[in-house]
């Protein structure tokens, strides 16, 4: 390797510099879509989150973030027209990163979460059409993208919403939903597993030498590692997890027998103004009803079978959990509900809508949600590392082709993407989770939807 010409070093430091930045952005902005959801549902804590972002986002950006960055850096952008005119590919790199950085962090600032992907590749493309038209750019390699940008979204949403049916068909629909939960566990463990080993070994890093891995040995070891933990969480995980959220279940019980005082509120119900709640003489008739907010009034009688005289208004700002909205409502054993609302000020519909969302909380029992905790800290997890691949890659792509072109005095670019520079975007992105990231975690967890473990 050559040493850099001092005419260009001004623009590595700078794009180093400004690629730390992006980093940052994207990491108070993008891993909000790995981790939102799972504080938002009260099972991470934001430092929980932050703690296993930094460590699976480097994890990601190290083993499965090359392939990205030689895209961003010489898949998008043709290379060949700047043959002679390495100075101007330089500049246009920087320019990407500073233009994509600008963006990213005044969206962080308005908790606004968009896309690191389509503000680098914009950028990069928006750079070489200037300065060498529609022969600086890589056509069908965009191409590709945009459409991923379409098929993404259409493909995840998909899956999701399979996904849910089989559970709420499997698990959520069934009497004995702890059980269910547990027995469908090794399945989601080895699924998740398989897929993410999968796309660690296939066409992997050439550091790593992964590369070398022939299909069908990437397929053995997939799948091995898949069965290897469905047996492991069958053996050991799913017994101590049974065990501890039915020791849970049972102290939490214990718990409510022995205190006399009323409940406090809740740390979870949807904000539904406040619930006034009754209970009488044993064997007596329960009544929660939802008192007025502001100028609407929605009005419902629960009946259940209540304990100790008791009285208790709530504020309902905090529950939405199943155990939470059983408590409050008094109606654990019979879940049933009255639909003879009369609202004051508020139209029919509106009340059902309000009603369903009790409806629901109450339906999310409270082993089903904490069984479903633990899954979804595990996707909260490999999602971060396949973001930490996907997305740092965004921010040291052009980085990446400012250092081997100053080093290789040719836009070729022939060596491949150093691992301390995966490291280094990596932790930018660590930072920026840690320093602005809970704004836009807390949009997409609370702001957007109430979302329960399940």
């Amino acid at each position: 390797m050559a040493d850099i010409p001092s005419e260009w070093l001004w623009i590595v430091i700078v794009g180093f510099i400004v690629s730390f930045a992006l980093a940052f952005g994207i990491g108070a902005n993008d891993v909000a879509n790995s981790f939102g959801t799972s504080v938002g549902a009260k099972v991470l804590t934001l430092v929980q989150a932050c703690i296993l972002g930094t460590i699976f986002e480097i994890l990601g950006a190290v083993l499965i973030g090359f392939k990205v960055s030689d895209t961003i850096r010489k898949g998008i952008i043709d290379v060949k027209p700047y043959n002679g005119t390495e100075e101007l590919l330089l500049l246009g790199n920087l320019s990407a990163l500073t233009g994509s950085c600008v963006w990213l962090l005044i969206a962080t600032f308005l908790r606004l979460p968009v896309s690191a992907t389509h503000s680098i590749v914009g950028a990069t493309v928006g750079f070489s059409l200037v300065a060498k038209g529609a022969r600086g750019v890589g056509w069908v390699k965009l191409g590709m993208i945009i459409a991923s940008w379409f098929i993404s979204p259409l493909t995840s949403g998909i899956v999701t919403a399979l996904l849910f049916v089989l559970v709420r068909k499997l698990v959520l629909s069934k009497e004995n939903q702890l059980e269910r939960g547990l027995f469908l566990l090794p399945f989601f463990y080895g699924l998740t597993l398989f897929v993410n080993a999968f796309s660690i070994f296939h066409d992997g890093s050439q550091l790593l030498h992964f590369d070398k891995i022939p299909l069908y040995g990437v397929i053995i070891l997939s799948v091995g590692i898949g069965v290897i933990s469905a047996v492991i969480v069958r053996v050991l995980v799913v017994p101590w997890q049974r065990k501890k959220i039915t020791r849970d279940l049972a102290e939490a019980k214990t718990e409510d027998k022995q205190t006399d005082e009323p409940l406090s509120p809740p740390p979870t119900i949807d904000k539904l103004g406040e619930l006034e709640i009754y209970v009488q003489e044993p064997g007596a008739e329960t009544k929660a009803k939802l008192l007025p907010e502001e100028e609407n009034a929605r009005n419902s009688e629960v009946p259940a079978h209540g304990g100790d005289s008791q009285y208790g208004t709530y504020n309902a700002e905090y529950t939405k959990a199943a155990d939470s909205a059983e408590v409050v409502l008094g109606v654990a054993e019979e879940k049933s509900l009255v639909d003879d609302m009369k609202g004051k000020g508020t139209k029919k519909e509106n009340v059902d809508i309000e009603l369903q969302k009790i409806r629901d909380a109450i339906e999310d029992k409270p082993e089903t949600g904490k069984l479903f905790s633990f899954l979804q800290i595990l996707t909260a997890i490999f999602g971060s590392f396949a973001h930490g691949g996907n997305d740092v890659s965004n921010a040291i792509g052009p980085l990446v082709a400012l250092w081997v072109i100053s080093q290789e005095q040719s836009v070729a670019q022939k060596a491949p993407t150093p691992i301390w520079v995966l490291v280094y975007g990596g932790v930018g992105i660590s930072v920026g989770l840690w320093v602005w990231g809970r704004r836009v975690i807390k949009t997409m967890g609370e702001d957007l939807s109430k979302i329960t473990p399940s």
